[in-house]
């Protein structure tokens, strides 16, 4: 059974509600931007600052989550629905897909290498990644899908060559 509780208090405190699917506007079920702590039983669920899954996502993988970052910031919930296993990403380093690539099959610390601040483009073949502009899985991150392809860095999500870290999201297998 994949879902995610959430509660409107720090440590599992409060009013809480029990989601099995996706919700678009947590403000039609009262519970938009007070959500606070939550669990996730399954696979991964995506939070998004805005109705309809738009704005920033956050990804939450299986696991207790006492205190949340978005505290009161989160208006949509999105199951993860893909299939997890056996993640493929393809980076280059110039727009349009061209330059030198590099496949990535787990996570990856692009710091020491020569693709560290240097992709422009890429394309999902398996799995949800999350790509992040700092080492270590640090600052601003961007959740690549299953079939994306971004043309261009700069224009398409505002990260201007600057992937230092990236990392699938974790397949359930209870």
């Amino acid at each position: 059974m994949n879902k995610i509780i959430v509660y409107d208090k720090p440590n599992f405190e409060g009013l809480s509600k029990e989601f099995v699917s996706d919700i678009p506007d947590l403000h039609e079920l009262d519970f938009g931007d007070c959500i606070s702590s939550l669990k996730v039983i399954g696979q991964p669920w995506v939070a998004y600052k805005a109705p309809r899954f738009e704005g920033d996502g956050f990804a939450f993988e299986e696991g207790d989550y006492g205190k949340i970052n978005n505290n009161n910031n989160i208006s949509s919930l999105r199951l993860v629905h893909h299939d997890l296993s056996d993640p493929k990403i393809t980076l280059y380093e110039h727009p349009n897909f061209e330059g030198q690539h590099k496949v990535v099959k787990e996570e990856t610390n692009l710091t020491y290498g020569y693709f560290n601040d240097r992709v422009s483009s890429h394309v999902v073949q398996r799995g949800v990644w999350l790509l992040y502009k700092h080492p270590n899985r640090g600052g601003w991150h961007h959740i690549a899908w299953p079939g994306e392809c971004i043309q261009d860095y700069k224009t398409e999500i505002d990260f201007d060559d600057s992937v230092s870290h990236l990392r699938p999201l974790i397949q359930d297998f209870s």
